[in-house]
């Protein structure tokens, strides 16, 4: 009796486990999210640390499946598929804060390469002892790259426009500090 029932146990055990299916259903929708935010531009460039997480926990979803350990598959495909949202919207939230960023930059730029631009003419003026024809092609090259700035903004690479914008400020600063540096020399 003893033996039927370790038989019967044994047999019971081979079929429930024999019979367990993997969660295609869950692993299919989990792929699903990760390409969607593998091709989402703000979550590859804001959100790459989270997107790189979900890439891994749908490769453990694999490996776990291939090994038919489907209850732990089941919950690495949940977790990727979050971990994929989450990617989207990181990153949807961080282009948002970058274009307002960008676009705070532009909007006073062009009048900080104004104000620079009058230095420049007060300095000259003045009969400041500077190099301007390197302070003119440094001012012409801040005008271009402002408008390479406003071109990055309008085309939506809100980081790129920022980066630039940037660039333009610091050389604009540049520019100022020749100039109140030569105010300082010559009194």
């Amino acid at each position: 009796m003893k033996l039927k029932l370790i038989l019967f146990f044994c047999v019971f055990l081979t079929l429930v486990i024999g019979c367990a299916k993997p969660p295609l259903a869950e692993m299919d929708s989990a792929r699903d999210a990760v390409f969607r935010a593998e091709n989402d531009n703000d979550a590859v460039q804001y959100a790459g640390s989270t997107l790189a997480r979900a890439r891994d926990t749908l490769n453990r979803m694999q490996a776990e499946a291939d090994s038919k350990r489907y209850d732990a598959a089941r919950t690495l495909a949940a977790e990727a598929a979050e971990a994929a949202e989450k990617a989207i919207t990181d990153g949807r939230a961080a282009a948002a804060r970058g274009k307002d960023e960008a676009a705070s930059l532009l909007s006073s730029l062009k009048a900080e390469i104004e104000e620079t631009n009058r230095n420049i003419s007060r300095a000259r003026y003045s009969l400041l002892d500077l190099d301007y024809d390197s302070l003119d092609r440094d001012l012409r090259n801040a005008y271009d790259a402002a408008d390479r700035a406003e071109a990055d903004f309008n085309a939506g690479r809100y980081q790129d426009a920022l980066n630039t914008a940037r660039a333009v400020r610091a050389d604009l600063f540049n520019i100022n500090q020749k100039i109140a540096n030569a105010v300082t020399r010559k009194k």
